[in-house]
């Protein structure tokens, strides 16, 4: 399997990162390790979301579609919970559904 997954940073929480993987566990340890130039000082990061696909092709399409803008927004609604500190549009009993 391969997953694209999206990180939220612990202690900057506007901050996400979109990629993609055959092995979450590793690549999350990776990214809190420093070891990604593009994620090294937002860390530490947490899994926010991931989707898993059975072949590489179709990961690789979503995770480019997910860094576009209509991607963007696409996670926001459907992917992301709301980022902490900010309002949602749902009321708690709601966002339980």
């Amino acid at each position: 399997m391969y997953y694209v997954y999206i990180l939220r940073s612990i202690a900057h929480p506007k901050q996400t990162y979109i990629g993609y993987t055959h092995d979450l566990k590793t690549r999350l340890a990776q990214h809190n390790a420093g070891k990604s130039a593009h994620t090294s000082k937002f860390a530490p990061w947490a899994l926010a979301s991931y989707i898993a696909f059975p072949d590489e092709s179709l990961a690789i399409r979503m995770e480019k579609y997910l860094k576009s803008g209509s991607g963007h927004s696409f996670a926001k609604r459907h992917l992301l919970a709301p980022k902490p500190g900010t309002d949602s549009k749902f009321t708690p009993e709601q966002r339980q559904r």
